[in-house]
């Protein structure tokens, strides 16, 4: 398998488009919780491709099944029925207690489809210009609309005129988005992720999406949670408002779904599921056969091996071994997520470690400058977990001592 490849050249492509500050590292093959570079060193990978890799790399359950799919269908046309979306689809309502759903193939498209019911829904009211509350830090996507509900100028920089009709507020303050929508006739959704992943591993307090769900049911608007990253499984439920004992009215998903095979999806409740209608919202790709059946798959093993309950307790465990490991770090301001979505935020930018850690063989990413986010595949042992602590933590120490020196 890797005796094909070229030995990886650090120099960018003349030939791809330089949109990713990437690192001079080529991935080779995976197996678990650890990938190979073409040159042959091996990775502990504690971001599973950004909280995609759900069942890790190369799962001896997964790959047959999807090497059974491809040898049929791969890809149809919504011109016809695709079966496999009834069984996705009745799965998600099942595990959601919601209505119906819509496949898409990002979590940008499933949040993009949110905007587009919460507007509809609006217009349905008889409400010419619909708005929606947004929150600081959000992340919702990069397309016009869902950069326009995000909540980082870094992001949104050089791509003004941004959408209209979104209003910001703070996280976990009640009386904040009451004041920011006082008297105002053309709100028509809340939308927030139940924890943020690119904003900095914020999330929402469990009292505070109560108190949310209350003021959607008293003023008849949607409440809409991405559970893009924090979903399928990732926090020790299979999404994350769980925790709080609400439902949302639309659940925009994605990443974790397909175990790494693209797909999204919207999940809605009574009040959302039936605002669509055919002509108004569709996707060439969303719902195909092979995407279908990496989600049908990967709920089945996920069901089948314990996962979810697995992420609660090596997640306790990893959130655990980090916080002793770095008690006495005067620079560590924050260790906070739930299950394995976990991230660590320094008093200084820690930009620098995402090299330095694959530098000692582990795999992580950096957030909102100061955040190092751990978002694993799902199927992480707990022997994983002290491993990445035994990297990182040295890592981390190391250079706190460096920024209090400059």
């Amino acid at each position: 398998m890797t005796a094909a490849l070229p030995h990886f050249i650090e120099a960018a492509s003349p030939h791809v488009m330089n949109t990713y500050g990437r690192l001079p590292i080529a991935l080779s093959h995976g197996q678990g919780c650890r990938v190979w570079d073409v040159n042959g060193k091996c990775y502990l990978d504690a971001l599973g491709g950004i909280a995609v890799n759900t069942l890790g790399h190369n799962h001896p359950k997964l790959v047959p099944a999807l090497q059974d799919q491809i040898s049929k269908l791969i890809h149809t046309s919504n011109y016809y029925h695709v079966p496999l979306q009834e069984t996705l689809a009745a799965k998600l309502v099942e595990l959601s207690g919601l209505e119906n759903v819509f496949f898409c193939s990002t979590g940008l498209e499933a949040n993009e489809a949110a905007l587009k019911l919460a507007r509809k829904f609006g217009h349905d009211k008889g409400i010419d210009r619909p708005e929606v509350v947004v929150y600081e830090k959000a992340f919702h996507g990069r397309s016009i609309a869902t950069l326009s509900a995000t909540g980082n100028p870094k992001v949104q920089a050089g791509f003004g005129p941004l959408v209209e009709g979104f209003i910001r507020v703070p996280l976990n303050d009640i009386e904040a988005i009451k004041a920011a929508t006082a008297n105002n006739p053309n709100v028509v959704a809340v939308f927030f992720e139940a924890i943020q992943g690119e904003g900095g591993v914020h999330p929402m307090n469990d009292e505070y999406m109560r108190q949310v769900r209350a003021l959607c049911d008293e003023r008849d608007w949607l409440l809409m949670i991405d559970e893009v990253q924090c979903g399928m499984g990732r926090t020790g439920k299979w999404f994350a408002h769980q925790w709080s004992g609400i439902k949302p009215d639309v659940m925009p998903l994605a990443k974790g779904l397909g175990s790494g095979v693209p797909v999204g999806a919207v999940v809605c409740g009574s009040k959302a599921a039936h605002i669509f209608q055919p002509g108004n919202h569709g996707s060439t790709f969303g719902g195909n056969p092979l995407a279908m059946r990496a989600g049908v798959e990967t709920i089945r093993i996920m069901e089948e091996d314990g996962v979810v309950a697995n992420a609660v307790k090596v997640g306790a465990h990893l959130k655990a071994a980090l916080t002793h490991a770095l008690a006495d770090e005067k620079g560590v301001r924050d260790i906070r997520g739930r299950g394995l979505m976990l991230g660590i935020e320094l008093s200084v930018p820690c930009g620098e470690l995402l090299k330095r850690a694959a530098d000692n063989g582990l795999l992580l990413s950096v957030t909102a400058d100061t955040v190092i986010r751990i978002v694993p595949s799902l199927i992480m042992t707990m022997l994983e977990a002290d491993e990445v602590v035994a990297i990182l933590a040295p890592l981390i120490k190391q250079l706190l001592k460096e920024k209090a020196s400059t």
